[in-house]
């Protein structure tokens, strides 16, 4: 039942968006659905079609729910028609005939599925009420495990989706893929959202664990869904190399008791090559569409670099360099503009990062986070002015929300005494 929802939860909750034209109604009669499930199939057997069921219990509900509303209304007598007795019961076979009863029209699911994502990820939602949003109704996430995810309480999140549901049907927000005009601006909303989910699940902002790997596992997994969803989208294509070419590198990225290993004692043998040659296939279809890489095709690129590489010394960082200064024309970024100094760091030298660095603070940029201070302190100590990079090691260490990349910096301070 687990696996049925997973997989099938966006096209069930997609298809009953669609025939209720009611996004949060669509999202409570599923989840209902599910409920009677679980109560019905252990007691009367695991229906033939596990899909037709859930929906066909879904579509019951939010005839119940219009019939409370408002009596038998045109909506309820569309929704009710054909739906023949005893569909819904656990066992019986699917609907027979023309396959009138039928929820989902077939040559509909992909758009059904479309649309819930981009449904999920509006901009009048806030960005942490996309995530959460998406990863309940497009990931089939519950509450709790969103909760755990983010380390937020349970109550939170439910909150969020509560309100983000409110808000959806306030703005009166249709359940539709949008028009080509307005795709451009939705996608970039849709997209940030499955790149925040995989970010924090690649490396945590806080906790106690350096990585979530389940976190950053499902972000790949819709990804491949709005990949196959627009598959001429060259930045949809450019996220999931992005999250491809990155995890491939997981494995090596602990050890044993996950402690953080960084990039140059990693043992690269154990770095997913499937996964690699995956990302660079979808790296190279956002080329072949012709419209040049985007923000994620080109952190793509700089990641294909990385993995393509047999050593950190044999890495092209000149070809990094180039491809962060592309990336900062795109979306330019104070933290890109950080990554690029590490770059020009392994490529021309620490000085002439480090003016990069102290520019960057000159302009008061990146305040309050770790990661300036971290990059300085690494770019200090290999000039040779321990006391300076201790102390800027230190303060990254107390502003690393996450325990274990805080035990990275603290230990690097400590051997610098």
């Amino acid at each position: 039942m687990e696996a049925v929802w997973r997989i099938e939860s966006s096209r069930i909750v997609g298809a009953l968006a669609r025939y209720t034209n009611d996004f949060a109604l669509a999202e409570d009669v599923a989840s209902e659905a599910l409920a009677e499930a679980l109560v019905a199939w252990p007691r009367d057997g695991e229906p033939r079609d596990p899909t037709a069921w859930l929906l066909a219990t879904g579509r019951r509900r939010a005839i119940d729910a219009f019939r409370r509303r408002s009596g038998r209304d045109d909506r309820y007598a569309a929704l009710a028609r054909d739906l023949g007795e005893g569909d819904a019961t656990s066992g019986a076979p699917p609907s027979g005939g023309d396959d009138a009863d039928l929820l989902w029209d077939p040559d509909k699911i992909d758009d059904d599925r479309l649309a819930l994502i981009f449904t999920a990820c509006h901009p009048v939602l806030s960005k942490e009420a996309r995530v959460a949003l998406t990863l309940r109704v497009v990931g089939g996430l519950g509450s709790e495990e969103i909760a755990r995810a983010f380390l937020v309480p349970t109550p939170t999140v439910q909150a969020r989706i509560t309100r983000a549901k409110k808000t959806l049907a306030a703005a009166r927000v249709p359940f539709e893929v949008p028009p080509a005009s307005d795709r451009a601006e939705r996608l970039g909303s849709v997209l940030n959202v499955l790149y925040v989910i995989f970010t924090e699940g690649s490396t945590a902002s806080a906790g106690e664990d350096w990585m979530r790997t389940d976190l950053a596992d499902e972000a790949i997994r819709l990804a491949r869904v709005l990949w196959r969803l627009v598959p001429d989208e060259p930045e949809a294509a450019g996220l999931l190399a992005l999250m491809e070419l990155t995890a491939a590198r997981f494995a090596a990225r602990t050890g044993p008791d996950g402690t953080p290993v960084l990039l140059a004692d990693q043992d690269r043998r154990r770095w997913d090559a499937s996964a690699v040659r995956r990302g660079r296939a979808a790296l190279a279809r956002a080329v072949a569409v012709g419209r040049g890489l985007g923000p994620y095709g080109l952190q793509a690129a700089i990641a294909e670099q990385h993995d393509v590489a047999r050593s950190v010394e044999d890495t092209d960082w000149e070809r990094i360099v180039v491809l962060y200064e592309a990336l900062g024309r795109v979306a330019p970024s104070p933290v890109v503009e950080l990554n690029r100094a590490v770059a020009v760091s392994m490529a021309s030298g620490p000085s002439a990062a480090l003016r990069l660095v102290d520019d960057l603070v000159a302009r008061e940029v990146l305040s309050g986070t770790y990661l300036l201070p971290s990059v300085r302190g690494e770019l200090l100590a290999q000039l040779g002015r321990a006391d300076e990079a201790r102390a800027e090691l230190a303060l990254a260490a107390r502003l690393c929300g996450n325990a274990r990349e805080r035990g990275v910096l603290e230990a690097k301070a400590a051997a610098l005494r």
